[in-house]
């Protein structure tokens, strides 16, 4: 047995963190699916200003669009469209073999609604019909408008792949506003066994913030210089950790059994920011120390093959709260605050999102003019 097939035995699924025409049509995707070496694929702005600005996979597809005198953001959501179609038919025999468990694509709402409560809801509803899909998850960020978002999404019957979650805090109203929005929609007497949901909890880009706050304690040669040596590379995966234990406490509940005697599932803890963006550290760190029971781990390009060549799959993530607790604990000893990381960490994605998608909306509509 591969330590791919060992991973997905633990109870932990992976989602190719990654989406291109061309992928879809020269075999390759299908092939990772046939090989059982993915389960789903996960999709952003960032994912698609690569793939449609940075190739001429689209051109040919673009031309038609472009005469058509689409706008850029108009063409860009038809050709991601298709896209997302074409992958959720790929994954039909793994939706249905896995019942309904995996076999998930999800596509993100404009970035620049991330502040839009109401905008976000519209734009989930567009999508969701427009795509026509039992299993596709319409990405939905865990900002404070996003909350009342994906709460509504859940209860109109959408399935929602929640991301951009850092904190534990708005992890928690995440898990609030899934279980409450199933409330909402059994109260109004509709089913929930069909819904499907992943809490998309980033890991790397923790530690890429700490990280460069601990060594500039270290180059300072003080009395806390070897204790923040100690702690580079840990917070992001205390953090991961912590929201496993968070995740357990909400949906292994008597409130949620009551749901679930109504066929609702749990809303999976999603691990994002998979890739390692520290050379010193293991390639495949935030896989190996985050596997678990009721997990998804989207993986980018790299990382996938990493695992597969070297990765080791055991139990990893299920440790006791306080071990978590304590690196959090080291860090405000050395005056470096998670809340306040976290913050920056939300308004940075949100930020780098907006910026992917702008630049992927000008690239577009100067290819448009000169058709």
């Amino acid at each position: 047995m591969s330590d791919i097939q060992k991973l997905h035995a633990l109870g932990q699924s992976i989602w190719y963190d990654n989406i291109q025409r061309k992928l879809l049509e020269n075999g390759y995707l299908a092939g990772l699916i046939s090989n059982g070496d993915i389960r789903g694929v996960t999709s952003n702005p960032s994912i698609f200003n690569n793939a449609i600005a940075k190739s001429n996979d689209y051109d040919t597809a673009l031309e038609p669009l472009a005469k058509k005198g689409l706008g850029a953001e108009e063409i860009f959501y038809e050709l991601a469209v298709e896209d997302i179609r074409t992958a959720a038919d790929l994954f039909k025999n793994v939706y249905s073999e896995t019942d309904a468990l995996d076999g998930y694509v999800s596509i993100e709402v404009s970035p620049y609604l991330a502040h839009d409560q109401q905008g976000t809801i519209a734009e989930a509803t567009r999508l969701w019909k427009w795509i026509d899909r039992p299993n596709i998850c319409i990405k939905i960020p865990a900002t404070k408008e996003g909350i009342g978002a994906i709460r509504a999404a859940i209860a109109a019957g959408i399935n929602v792949n929640v991301t951009l979650i850092f904190s534990l805090e708005r992890y928690a109203d995440v898990i609030e506003a899934y279980i409450s929005g199933l409330e909402d929609r059994a109260a109004r007497g509709l089913p929930i066994d069909k819904i499907a949901s992943v809490a998309s909890f980033f890991v790397s880009r923790v530690d890429t913030n700490i990280d460069a706050t601990l060594d500039e304690i270290i180059a300072q040669a003080g009395e806390n210089a070897e204790k923040a040596k100690s702690l580079q590379g840990k917070a992001a995966i205390a953090n991961a950790r912590l929201a496993y234990t968070l995740f357990k406490d909400k949906f292994f509940s008597e409130r949620f059994e009551k749901l679930q005697t109504q066929g609702a599932r749990v809303q999976r803890p999603l691990w994002a920011s998979t890739s390692t963006k520290n050379p010193d550290y293991r390639d495949v760190i935030y896989v190996e120390e985050l596997i678990g029971p009721y997990t998804v781990n989207t993986m980018p390009p790299q990382t996938l093959d990493a695992f597969r060549d070297h990765g080791k799959a055991e139990l990893t993530v299920d440790v006791p709260q306080h071990e978590s607790q304590a690196v959090f604990n080291d860090l405000e000893s050395l005056g470096i605050s998670i809340n306040q990381v976290t913050d920056q960490l939300e308004k940075e994605g949100v930020s780098a999102f907006s910026d992917a998608f702008t630049s992927l909306l000008n690239t577009i509509q100067e290819r448009a003019s000169k058709i």
